[in-house]
C-alpha cells in the first residue's frame, strides 16, 4: 500500500481537481494510475472524491495500490557484461537501474534485460499465487541485489543449480570478497576498522534504517572499511561487507559520521557537490564459480561520476593519508 501526505502551499491560488493536483506533485503518478489503484482520499481528515477542488492550506492524505502487470516482459536493454558462461552472467549495473521488478518499478529492471538477453519468455504474474511465490518468480537468477542508486558488479545465475550454489555463498559471505568504493563526507577517526552493529528500521521513517548496539533487535551487520585517502573533509573509502543487509554500507558510513556523498536518505545536501548522486560503487567480486578450483576476481571500472568528483578534490585539496593505527 502506497501513501502520500501533503499540505497545499499557503500561496496556492489555483482551482484544480484533486486528481490533477496529486498527479502534478507525486513522482511517477498520473490520473489513470491513481484512479485504478485508489483506496482512500482524505482532505482535512474527511473522505473526498477525486473531483474535489483543492485550495491553499488543505492537508491531503491518499492511499493507493499499484496494479500488478499480467507479465514481466523481456526488454532489449543494453547490459554491460563483464563475464558470461553457461552458468553465470556478471554485469556492471549502472546507477539508476533497479535489480528486479517490484511495486513502482515493473519495467526497465535488470531482470527485464536478462530475460531478453537469455532469450527467455515473459514471466506470468498469477494473481492467485501465494505472495511469497509471486515475489520469487520475479527474480529469476537474482541471488543478491544492489540498491537502485548503487552501481557496480552483480552476478546472476543462468540455471537453478547455479542459483542455489551462489545463494549459499551469499548467505555467509565468508568464502567470497565483495568490495565497494565510496566517496564520503567527513573523515573517519581511524585509518581502518570494523563496524559491528544491529540494523533496524527507523521507527520515525520506515524507508530508512539505523545502526544500533547493545541489543538483539534487528539484524546483525558487519562492515570492514579502509580509508584510502582524504581530501579536505572528504574521504575515499574501500569497504568490504561480511553480511548483506539492506542499506548496510550507507547506514554504517553514517554511523561513522562519514555519510556517503550524494546519499539522499542518509546524508545532508553538500554545498560543494550539490548535484552529486550516491557515490557508492560495487567495484570487486571475488568467488569460486560452480565447479571451479580457483577463485575468479571480477572488477568494474570506476564510474564517470566518481572521476568527476575526484578531479575536483584533487584540484582543490591536498591528498592526506591517515596514520595507521598501532
Amino acid at each position: 500500500m502506497n501513501q502520500y501526505t501533503a499540505k497545499v502551499p499557503a500561496d496556492y491560488d489555483q482551482s484544480q481537481r484533486l486528481d490533477k493536483y496529486i498527479a502534478s506533485v507525486v513522482p511517477d503518478m498520473n490520473r489513470s494510475k491513481l484512479k485504478s489503484g485508489l483506496k482512500q482520499i482524505l482532505v482535512n481528515g474527511k473522505e473526498q472524491k477525486v473531483s474535489f477542488k483543492v485550495k491553499a492550506g488543505d492537508e491531503i492524505l491518499i492511499q493507493w495500490e499499484e496494479s500488478i502487470p499480467d507479465n514481466i516482459e523481456p526488454e532489449d536493454i543494453p547490459l554491460d557484461i563483464i563475464y558470461e558462461d553457461e552458468n553465470v552472467c556478471v554485469i556492471n549495473k549502472p546507477q539508476g537501474m533497479v535489480t528486479h521488478p517490484a511495486a513502482g518499478n515493473w519495467t526497465g529492471t535488470l531482470v527485464n534485460g536478462l530475460l531478453y538477453h537469455w532469450g527467455k519468455s515473459a514471466i506470468p504474474q498469477d494473481k492467485n499465487m501465494a505472495e511469497k511465490d509471486l515475489i520469487v518468480s520475479r527474480r529469476p537468477g537474482i541471488v543478491h541485489r544492489l540498491d537502485k542508486d548503487t552501481s557496480g558488479i552483480i552476478i546472476t545465475a543462468k540455471n537453478r543449480g547455479t542459483e542455489e550454489y551462489l545463494a549459499r555463498i551469499f548467505r555467509n559471505h565468508r568464502s567470497m570478497v565483495k568490495e565497494y568504493i565510496a566517496i564520503c563526507s567527513g573523515r573517519p577517526q581511524h585509518h581502518h576498522g570494523v563496524v559491528k552493529t544491529q540494523i533496524i528500521r527507523d521507527y520515525r521513517d520506515r524507508k530508512i534504517f539505523r545502526a544500533v548496539t547493545d541489543t538483539d533487535e534487528g539484524k546483525y551487520a558487519e562492515t570492514h572499511y579502509k580509508c584510502i585517502c582524504c581530501y579536505g573533509d572528504y574521504s575515499l573509502m574501500r569497504i568490504r561487507i561480511k553480511t548483506g543487509r539492506t542499506h548496510q554500507i550507507r547506514v554504517h558510513m553514517k554511523y561513522l559520521n562519514c555519510p556517503i556523498l550524494g546519499d539522499p536518505l542518509y546524508s545532508k545536501g553538500d554545498r560543494k557537490f550539490q548535484n552529486a548522486t550516491l557515490m557508492l560503487n560495487a567495484h570487486r567480486l571475488c568467488l569460486k564459480l560452480p565447479g571451479a578450483r580457483e577463485y575468479s576476481d571480477f572488477r568494474a571500472r570506476t564510474p564517470g561520476r566518481f572521476m568527476e568528483i575526484l578531479k575536483v578534490l584533487h584540484r582543490e585539496y591536498s591528498k592526506t593519508i591517515l596514520p595507521k593505527d598501532r
